[in-house]
C-alpha cells in the first residue's frame, strides 16, 4: 500500500521524531522525506556507514535534550522530517479486494499519542491491514506516538477520516464485517466467527463508541474480563483484540 509524503501546514511546527527504532525505521522508508538528523557523535559513525545522503548534525546529548520534551527518551537521535501522508478508505478497500482475511482497526476519539503509538505496534505485530481515525479528534504524527510505536508507525497505513460513521458504510459496501468493541454486549469476542473481512471499533476509555458510530456496527461484543475490573488501558485492550482476531489465521 502506498504512503506518500505529507504536506506542511501553515506555521506547524516541525516534526520530530526521536528514539532509535523510530528514527532508524523513518529513514529506511522510502515515503518519508527527511530534512536533517541531530544525533551524538557516537550515533552519527554508525548512521554516515548506513545512511550516507542523510544530512547530519552533530550535537551531545544534553543540547538534543533541548530540542525535545521534557521526557523524551532520545537516545541521542532526534530527527527532522515531513509527516506521511495518510490514504484513504477506498484505498483500504481496493487492497482487501481477493483477500480472504482482512483486518482494519477503527479508534473513535481515542486522543493520547502515546496510546496510538502502542496501537499501532501492535496492528503492525498482528497484520492489521490498516488504521483509521477521525481526522478531526485524533493527534497528528507526533514524536511520542512515532516512539510508542517503536518504528512500525512506518509500517501501518493510517486513514484519517472526516466522517467515521461514512468511512465504516464504505468498508461495508466492501465486504466487510464491522465489530464494535462494548464492555455491556452480549457476546465475547472469543465466541464470534473470526473467519472473513473485520474492521473493529474501538472507542475512548471510558466513553467508548460514539451513538452514531455504535449504530453503524453489524454486531457488538466485550473482552471476556474479570467483573473485578470495569475496563482495560485502550491499547492494552486494543493487542487482546487483535491477538484474538489474528490467531486463526496468521502463522
Amino acid at each position: 500500500m502506498k504512503r506518500k509524503f505529507g504536506t506542511e501546514q501553515k506555521n506547524a511546527k516541525p516534526l520530530i521524531l526521536y528514539g532509535r527504532h523510530a528514527v532508524w525505521a523513518a529513514l529506511q522508508n522510502p515515503h518519508r522525506r527527511i530534512g536533517k538528523l541531530v544525533c551524538t557523535a557516537e550515533n552519527a559513525a554508525e548512521i554516515s556507514r548506513k545512511f550516507p545522503q542523510v544530512p547530519l548534525e552533530i550535537k551531545n546529548k544534553k543540547d538534543i535534550d533541548g530540542l525535545l520534551p521534557n521526557d523524551a527518551v532520545h537516545q541521542g537521535f532526534a530527527l527532522y522530517c515531513h509527516p506521511l501522508e495518510p490514504i484513504s478508505i477506498e484505498d483500504v478497500c481496493r487492497q482487501s479486494e481477493g483477500k480472504e482475511n482482512c483486518r482494519v482497526l477503527i479508534l473513535d476519539q481515542v486522543t493520547d499519542p502515546q496510546n496510538i503509538g502502542a496501537i499501532v505496534r501492535s496492528c503492525a505485530a498482528f497484520g492489521v491491514s490498516a488504521l483509521v481515525v477521525q481526522d478531526k479528534n485524533s493527534p497528528p504524527e507526533s514524536g511520542a506516538m512515532a516512539k510508542a510505536a517503536a518504528g512500525t508507525l512506518e509500517l501501518v497505513p493510517t486513514v484519517r477520516a472526516t466522517n467515521l460513521t461514512r468511512a465504516v458504510e464504505i468498508l461495508k459496501k466492501h465486504g466487510f464485517w464491522v465489530v464494535g468493541m462494548d464492555g455491556y454486549a452480549q457476546t465475547t469476542i472469543d465466541k464470534m466467527d473470526k473467519n472473513g473481512k473485520f474492521a473493529v471499533v474501538m472507542g475512548s476509555e471510558g466513553v467508548g463508541m460514539r451513538r452514531l458510530v455504535e449504530e453503524s456496527c453489524d454486531l457488538t461484543v466485550r473482552l471476556p474480563i474479570s467483573d473485578k475490573v470495569e475496563s482495560l488501558n485502550v491499547s492494552t485492550a486494543a493487542a487482546i483484540v487483535l491477538y484474538e482476531l489474528s490467531k486463526d489465521y496468521m502463522v
